[in-house]
C-alpha cells in the first residue's frame, strides 16, 4: 500500500506498507506528481509501516521515471522518515546528503511529534 495524503499547501505525509508492485508503483508515482503540483519549498513526512522490497517491475518503473522524479523532489526542502529498521533510516539520511536540494531525517515510528517538530522548522 502507498498512500499520500495532502496535509497542508506545502505538504504531503506518505504511508508507505508491504511490497509494492509494478502496477502500484506506476499508481504511486502519478499520485505524487499529481498531488504535489502546486507545492513549493515543501514538506515530506513518509511513515514506512511495514517495509518490504518493491517488485522487480516495480523498480524499473521507478529507474524508468528516475529523471521525472529528481525534478519532482526539487518542490520539498525537507522530508522526516518514520521507521523502525535503523538501516531504511540511515539510507534515507544518506539519500538525503546526496540531494542537496532536500535535508532528510530519520526517525523512528514512535517518534511522530519528533519528526513533526523538525518539520516545523
Amino acid at each position: 500500500m502507498f498512500k499520500v495524503s495532502q496535509t497542508g499547501k506545502n505538504r504531503l505525509d506518505i504511508t508507505l506498507s508491504g511490497k509494492l508492485n509494478s502496477e502500484e508503483m506506476k499508481d504511486a508515482l502519478d499520485e505524487l506528481v499529481d498531488k504535489s503540483k502546486d507545492i513549493h519549498d515543501g514538506k515530506l513526512l513518509y511513515d514506512v509501516v511495514d517495509f518490504h522490497l518493491p517488485s522487480l517491475g516495480a523498480i524499473v518503473i521507478e529507474f524508468s521515471r528516475l529523471p521525472a522524479m529528481f525534478g519532482w523532489i526539487r518542490k520539498f526542502r525537507r522530508a522526516a522518515v518514520m521507521v523502525d529498521k535503523k538501516w531504511i533510516k540511515k539510507i534515507s539520511e544518506i539519500e538525503g546528503a546526496l540531494i542537496p536540494s532536500i535535508e532528510i531525517k530519520g526517525f523512528d515510528r514512535d517518534q511522530k511529534d519528533e519528526a513533526e517538530t523538525w518539520l516545523a522548522k
